[in-house]
């Protein structure tokens, strides 16, 4: 005997235990960052709102080792094509309009001064396990290849390759 999913009680226990739902998180995110604070009831909301997605950011880092910083700006919802397996974003990172976002994807700050964050612009695809470190802007329209290591400024329209490995055979 399975779970009836339209009963409003199982939805309900559902709704608690699967914390992340991704249209409820960004529309939470939007409006938390928005400047419309100026009413208690709005403060209110707000305060409730990062509650929620603070405990969602939790679930996500522990059960998939996702952890997508609460200070990042987002221009847009981004793409997660094969979902949020493993990417981790600075809180303090930049990013643009209608990003392709894949598994395994760093966007960090170098270590030193948290606000060396990358500015990622519009357009742009981070394919699997690239790493973007540091205080680099990447331009419109790019794309960074699978386990490329980006510590630089990246024109538009620029696609980041990485050198042919090399074979080296012991003496």
């Amino acid at each position: 005997m399975g779970l009836d999913y339209k009963n409003k009680y199982v939805k309900i226990l559902t709704g608690i235990v699967q914390h992340y739902n991704p249209s409820k998180y960004w529309r939470m995110r939007e409006f938390v960052i928005s400047e419309n604070s100026g009413k208690v009831l709005n403060k209110v909301i707000k305060y409730w709102y990062l509650y929620r997605i603070k405990k969602m950011d939790a679930f996500n880092n522990a059960s998939m080792g996702t952890n997508i910083g609460f200070g990042a700006r987002f221009e847009s919802v981004p793409k997660f094509p094969h979902g949020l397996n493993g990417i981790i974003v600075s809180p303090y990172a930049t990013i643009g309009k209608n990003a392709y976002i894949f598994q395994q994807v760093t966007i960090g700050d170098d270590g030193i001064n948290k606000y060396n964050a990358p500015v990622i612009g519009d357009n742009v695809t981070l394919y699997a396990g690239c790493k973007i470190v540091g205080k680099c802007h990447i331009g419109n329209n790019a794309k960074i290849v699978a386990n490329a290591v980006v510590s630089f400024d990246v024109p538009e329209n620029a696609i980041v390759v990485c050198e042919r490995p090399k074979v080296k055979i012991k003496q």
